[in-house]
């Protein structure tokens, strides 16, 4: 604990139930938790806290539930400003990503969308996200580190945590990106060397900066079965070389490296070359063999569940079964996309039900374990479990205090399970990053909201213009049905 005036301590929270998600799943009904600077120093009965622990401000959590602070292990960064357009139709909403974050983007865009999102994030009690710096492993706006720079300081102007994924596109290269300088397109050529020089210069100008907020990891696209068959050798030959360097790259470093669109046999694959391990994230991960579950869980591989993804539709996730072969499984919302958000409370329920209908078993994916895989194993799957993840001494003050005093939630009563059965992301009150009160009654502190939805509404206008998109905003023919 830093010093402190009069031995007095920063911030209480306290009468609310403390759910700390610690590795003895400690709940004090009547709890407390004590906040020095950016550290939780103690957690424990309320009394007991109130009499050791004069704060400087107390917040009263009666009639609240308070937990770590939410972790969304998957996401996509500027799909928050493009989201339904389409109206549905994939193909259609692939393309204007491609063509939003090759050549429809600029810096003002990027910052826009970053801000937006972590507001979302914020008011639905996500304290830490990761984002990939575009569509996945298919298109990434890593021509020039600016793009990245901008993200980063949109969810600092927020107060939340992100981990920003970026690196190399998929193969052939070079590819068009283009820059906008008063409303006129300059086009560029980017290659592979292109890629590879913006990932180490944000790696050295934002990992583990602002006291830790921002964090950079590698991505690279996923080998699929499809791409060994539809693609030449030398264009897997290209893929797999990017990889190694990249995968090289996070090593040195000692950043997290992940991958995007798992499936059946991508992850032997993968394991073939070498580039699993325990600062591994596959995301996705549907369908696959009872091998590659083995082999996750040996090579102590992260696995990000998105239940309520596209994915997830078209293949499941033995997210189950991969926890019990010892692999690491957090919740992912892969948001923002066309038909989800990212209230992880939406996808803990879906997580539940997901699996329980493919068992048909109720007690499959209990209330407690999806709580953990949004919590503590998230925080494990990104390397930060020393950091975040529980409610602990010594850990990052991240809190989240939901409201339990609403229709939906009552009575009074099983708290924990009202929790995670109920919820929603409008009922988080309060939000607590790195021991800064950045949401409070429902409302950012930090942050301007109306200049954020003003900013993202502009950028959006605009790159809709730049890319005469406009027809992707009518109602499908299809939207009431065929």
């Amino acid at each position: 604990m830093k010093n402190t005036i009069a031995g007095m301590i920063d911030l209480l929270v306290t009468g609310g139930v403390v759910a700390t998600v610690d590795a003895q799943r400690s709940v004090h009904e009547n709890g407390a938790v004590a906040i020095d600077g950016d550290k939780i120093v103690a957690v424990g009965p309320a009394a007991d806290l109130a009499a050791k622990f004069p704060a400087r401000r107390t917040i009263d959590a009666t009639g609240k539930i308070v937990i770590p602070g939410l972790i969304d292990a998957h996401a996509h960064a500027g799909h928050g400003l493009i989201k339904t357009m389409g109206g549905g139709d994939s193909n259609v909403w692939h393309d204007a990503c491609e063509r939003a974050y090759t050549v429809g983007s600029t810096e003002e865009f990027w910052h826009a969308e970053a801000r937006l999102a972590a507001l979302e994030r914020l008011r639905f009690g996500v304290t830490t996200g990761v984002s990939l710096l575009g569509g996945g492993d298919t298109i990434l706006r890593t021509d020039d580190p600016a793009y990245a720079a901008a993200h980063c300081q949109g969810v600092l102007d927020v107060g939340t945590r992100s981990v920003v994924a970026v690196g190399a596109t998929r193969p052939p290269f070079p590819r068009t990106y283009a820059r906008w300088t008063d409303g006129v397109r300059h086009d560029h050529d980017v290659g592979f060397e292109d890629q590879f020089a913006t990932c180490r210069a944000l790696i050295d100008e934002w990992h583990d900066k602002a006291n830790g907020k921002i964090r950079i990891a590698l991505i690279t696209p996923t080998i699929r079965d499809e791409h060994l068959r539809d693609h030449s050798q030398a264009q897997i030959d290209e893929a797999i070389g990017h990889t190694r360097r990249l995968r090289a790259l996070s090593r040195d470093r000692g950043i997290l490296f992940t991958q995007d669109g798992h499936t059946t046999n991508s992850v032997a694959f993968a394991h073939r070359q070498g580039w699993l391990g325990p600062d591994m994230l596959l995301s996705h991960a549907t369908d696959l063999t009872e091998r590659e579950i083995a082999i996750c869980g040996e090579t102590q591989s992260a696995v990000v569940h998105n239940p309520s993804a596209i994915a997830s539709v078209y293949g499941r996730c033995p997210a189950p079964e991969l926890a019990a072969a010892g692999a690491t499984v957090c919740l992912g919302s892969d948001a923002t996309a066309p038909d989800r958000s990212g209230d992880m409370f939406r996808h803990m329920q879906q997580c539940m039900h997901y699996h329980r209908r493919h068992f048909r078993d109720s007690k499959v994916m209990p209330p407690g374990r999806v709580l953990e895989m949004c919590t503590i194993d998230g925080a494990k799957a990104l390397g930060l479990a020393d950091r975040i993840g529980s409610l602990e001494p010594g850990k990052k003050a991240d809190l989240t205090i939901v409201d339990l005093r609403r229709a939906h939630l009552y009575p009074a009563n099983m708290p924990l399970y009202r929790l995670v059965y109920f919820a929603n992301g409008n009922d988080v009150d309060t939000v607590i990053v790195d021991g800064v009160v950045a949401l409070e009654n429902g409302k950012p502190v930090l942050a301007d909201e109306a200049a954020i939805l003003d900013a993202a509404q502009r950028e959006t206008e605009l790159m809709l213009d730049r890319l005469e998109l406009r027809d992707l905003l009518r109602t499908p023919d299809d939207f009431w049905g065929r």
